[in-house]
């Protein structure tokens, strides 16, 4: 048996939770290891840039990297630039809170404008940059947007630990950044009905979401909203 498994995995199930209601998103130092935890109310966005894998397996490790590290420096100034808290990184993903009252409506801001920057300017990039850079610009990203009560806990060990947000909308939202097809940006319908009408309509009026039906891990009917639009910054 490896050391204090057992002891701390009593510990942890004999601990009685102190939880706390946060009212803005929470730092890894704000939540006490032991058995804190903040209940939030917020908006989880996570980006997801597609096909990482196959990119290191054909291209140099370095093009691979350059490409991946273009993506998560453009999603997380972005990001940050509507107010997110980024809390999370996981190889080619990025994970971003928002919280306060219009907390949908800068997520999906924020998800319009990485599209931009995908289209806009990663792409046009890489063909820049490499001789064969038609080959291996037309990346694809996810983008998943969820919301709703989230708990936010501790996980890990002694200096090894970090923040895992727990709930609804932030395991829908990391799904949602897996759907990458012809329509990279995925949102909820508690977030298209509160976001505002500025991020749900183009400056003619057009609806820049397509309604699906999408059967879910339990199989009941869950209604999304997708989209291919973008918003320049």
């Amino acid at each position: 048996m490896y050391p204090s498994i057992e002891s701390s995995v009593s510990e942890i199930f004999g601990a009685t939770w102190n939880i706390t209601n946060g009212t803005k998103v929470p730092k890894t130092e704000d939540v006490v290891m032991k058995n804190g935890g903040r209940l939030v109310d917020a908006t989880y966005l996570y980006a997801d840039l597609a096909g990482s894998s196959k990119m290191a397996d054909s291209l140099f490790k370095e093009t691979t990297a350059k490409i991946i590290r273009a993506y998560i420096n453009s999603a997380s100034r972005i990001l940050r630039h509507q107010g997110g808290e980024i809390r999370s990184f996981d190889g080619d993903r990025v994970m971003a809170i928002f919280m306060g009252d219009d907390k949908e409506t800068r997520a999906v801001r924020a998800a319009l404008a990485i599209n931009w920057a995908v289209v806009e300017v990663i792409r046009p990039a890489i063909e820049r940059s490499w001789s064969d850079g038609k080959n291996i610009s037309k990346i694809a990203h996810g983008i998943g947007i969820d919301t709703g009560e989230a708990l936010i806990v501790r996980g890990g060990v002694r200096d090894n630990n970090d923040l895992i947000s727990i709930g609804q909308a932030p395991n829908r939202a990391a799904k949602l950044s897996e759907k990458r097809d012809t329509f990279p940006l995925t949102i909820t319908g508690p977030v298209f009905n509160a976001m505002s009408a500025d991020v749900a309509y183009t400056d003619i009026n057009v609806l820049m979401w397509q309604k699906q039906q999408i059967r879910n891990d339990i199989g009941t009917l869950d209604t999304l909203f997708r989209s291919q639009y973008s918003w320049a910054i």
